[in-house]
C-alpha cells in the first residue's frame, strides 16, 4: 500500500522538505508515503485565485492513482484522534487500497477534489499554512503506523 500526499506548491523551504522527508523516510516499505508536488496556479493582481485553484484542483485530480482511497484535507472535515489514526491506518493497510491525500494550495482546495473526495479529515479547527499540513500529516501517519507496530515512538 502507498499513501500518496497529493499536495500543492513546489518550491517549500528547506525545513519544510527536511522535516516531510524524516517521517516518510522511516514508514516502511508496505506503507510508503509519497509525495506528489502540484504546481500552484498563477496569481497575481490581474489574476483570478479563482481559476488558479480550479487549474491545481485538475492537476490534483490526475494525479490520485486508479482505485485509490481519496481524503481530503479540509478544515469542515472530520478530526481524527492518533488512535483514530492509527485504527484507519491499519484498515487501509488490510485493504490493500492506496490512499491519496490532497492538500490544497494558498485558496485551499477546488470544489472538483471536494466533490471526488471519500472522506474529509480535519487536522484541527485552526487553519495551517499548506506546507506545514505535510509534515504534520507525514508524522501523523508515521506515529499511527508506530501505534499500531507497538513501536516505542509513540509513548502516549
Amino acid at each position: 500500500m502507498r499513501i500518496h500526499l497529493i499536495a500543492v506548491g513546489n518550491r517549500m523551504p528547506a525545513w519544510v522538505t527536511e522535516g516531510y522527508e524524516e517521517y516518510a523516510r522511516r514508514m516502511p516499505p508496505e506503507c510508503r508515503l509519497e509525495l506528489v508536488e502540484i504546481g500552484a496556479g498563477q496569481r497575481g493582481r490581474k489574476l483570478d485565485p479563482k481559476r488558479a485553484m480550479e487549474a491545481e484542483g485538475e492537476r490534483q485530480l490526475t494525479a490520485i492513482p486508479k482505485g485509490a482511497l481519496v481524503i481530503a484535507l479540509d478544515e469542515r472535515g472530520q478530526s481524527w484522534d492518533t488512535p483514530e489514526v492509527a485504527r484507519r491506518l491499519g484498515d487501509w493497510l488490510g485493504e490493500g487500497r492506496d490512499v491519496a491525500l490532497l492538500v490544497g494550495g494558498a485558496d485551499g482546495l477546488s470544489p472538483a477534489c471536494r466533490e471526488r473526495a471519500d472522506l474529509y479529515w480535519s487536522l484541527s479547527k485552526m487553519v495551517f499554512p499548506h506546507p506545514l499540513v505535510r509534515v504534520i500529516l507525514a508524522e501523523q501517519i508515521y506515529r499511527a503506523w508506530s501505534l499500531l507496530n507497538n513501536h516505542p515512538y509513540h509513548r502516549a
